[in-house]
């Protein structure tokens, strides 16, 4: 007997009118740190402002080794009650990763399944979602974080599958205080928030992919020293 596919609710399916975004990229990145940064940067305006930790990395750190098949989306499920149950009593959620990023890890091998179905689902609801990028250096932690190189294809596929799933987003860079004012013009829009001043108005300049060569490294400075120099 065949059985029918699973449906999803998405990120915001609840009463609740807390907006929700998204913060994805591949490691060391810089994600915690901008969520972290942009949630007091919300509080200070006088938003109820709060931000969801990793729940992959809690997982991993906690048992030691990484997550097998099986255990992947009990780990995405529980990333994303925990957004919902920030949403109940706050204006604004910033979720450090969301059951994508769950998705991705263990979508390195295959893609398809019940897993990403919840994660993209889940990921449509969102308010908004920002991709850090690849600028920080690579820092290794000894546990989750394996090899530099593995940043381009998780950062690859990433991009691939919010493109497939219509998933409007923008790239965030810079170091500190830029990345923070980059994050926060992104979100201009929807919150009414203020940037932080930042010495470099190209830090701030919403970015978006425009081809499969983007994820790229090498491809994404020239793309960021040609808007520095435009902006100069």
């Amino acid at each position: 007997m065949k059985r029918s596919a699973r449906t999803y609710p998405s990120a915001g399916g609840d009463p609740s009118s807390a907006r929700r975004i998204a913060l994805l990229g591949a490691e060391s990145t810089g994600k915690t740190r901008l969520s972290l940064d942009l949630c007091a940067s919300l509080q200070s305006q006088g938003l109820r402002a709060v931000a969801v930790p990793e729940g992959l990395r809690a997982w991993c750190l906690e048992a030691g080794r990484q997550p097998r098949p099986e255990e992947q989306l009990a780990i995405a499920e529980r990333q994303e009650a925990a957004v919902d149950a920030a949403a109940a009593d706050a204006d604004i959620v910033i979720a450090d990763t969301t059951a994508l990023m769950v998705a991705i890890y263990a979508g390195m091998l295959q893609q398809e399944g019940e897993l990403l179905r919840f994660a993209l689902a889940r990921q449509q609801g969102y308010d908004a979602t920002l991709v850090t990028g690849l600028d920080l250096p690579w820092v290794a932690d000894g546990l989750h974080r394996s090899a530099a190189a593995d940043r381009e294809p998780v950062d690859a596929l990433l991009r691939s599958l919010l493109h497939r799933a219509g998933v409007r987003y923008q790239v965030v860079y810079g170091s500190g205080e830029q990345r923070l004012a980059s994050a926060l013009q992104a979100l201009q829009p929807l919150l009414g928030v203020q940037a932080a001043p930042a010495e470099d108005a190209a830090s701030r300049r919403a970015w978006s992919w425009a081809c499969e060569k983007c994820s790229d490294p090498e491809c994404e400075h020239r793309l960021f020293t040609q808007l520095r120099e435009r902006a100069r």
